[in-house]
């Protein structure tokens, strides 16, 4: 067993419930939570897409609504001007490009505004059970942190990963490695004293000092 799969084994046991927290009932719905959820916690837009999915649940929807009315109902996610925009746009998109559905590949998905190579990999792994691993600032974090990878960018970080991982490992690897960095590897006070992966931490043990 390779150092990478034994430390995603031991945050198995550590975090046997990990999963998506994004609340969807699609598809397409997960692709707009996850366009809501940049720099936004994952409980806010659930707070929020509670109530714009109960009148906006599908590509026709958002495409024809005023781009007005959709920042006052995604105003609390942040940035929602440009959220709003981008989720107007890649509805028409999916409407008149790809037939209403969620296209099923990294490069149909790049070609979505608002969607980048973090979302792409969200879509293909959590919504078609590709095997594909998305690098958020959890994941960014982490992974440095437990020395499995020092690569300054989230696409390097994802090189390395996919490098030591199966690819039956890599879906499950990303919610274990949030779950890690969101319930206790925070950036600030990470809570190292309840860790059980302290012999294998890069951080630690004196090093990876500046990954926040």
């Amino acid at each position: 067993m390779s150092r990478a799969d034994d430390i995603i084994n031991r945050l198995k046991n550590d975090y046997p419930d990990a999963h998506c927290e994004l609340n969807y009932g699609s598809d397409f719905q997960l692709l707009v939570a996850v366009i809501l959820s940049a720099q936004c916690t994952d409980k806010r837009v659930n707070i929020v897409t509670r109530e714009l999915f109960k009148t906006h649940g599908t590509p026709l929807d958002f495409a024809t609504m005023e781009q007005e009315d959709l920042e006052r109902m995604i105003h609390s996610c942040g940035f929602y001007r440009s959220k709003a925009k981008s989720i107007i746009s890649a509805s028409r998109d999916i409407l008149e490009k790809f037939g209403g559905s969620v296209p099923r590949t990294m490069d149909e998905l790049l070609t979505l505004r608002g969607v980048g190579r973090k979302t792409a990999n969200v879509m293909l792994s959590v919504a078609f059970g590709e095997p594909a691993l998305a690098v958020d600032t959890h994941v960014f974090r982490t992974a440095h942190r437990l020395g499995l990878s020092d690569k300054p960018t989230p696409e390097g970080v994802e090189k390395d990963l996919v490098s030591q991982l199966g690819p039956d490992t890599l879906p499950i690897a990303h919610h274990l490695l949030i779950f890690h960095g969101r319930y206790r590897c925070h950036s600030q006070r990470p809570e190292c004293g309840i860790c059980t992966l302290t012999d294998e931490c890069v951080y630690y043990n004196g090093g990876a000092k500046g990954i926040k």
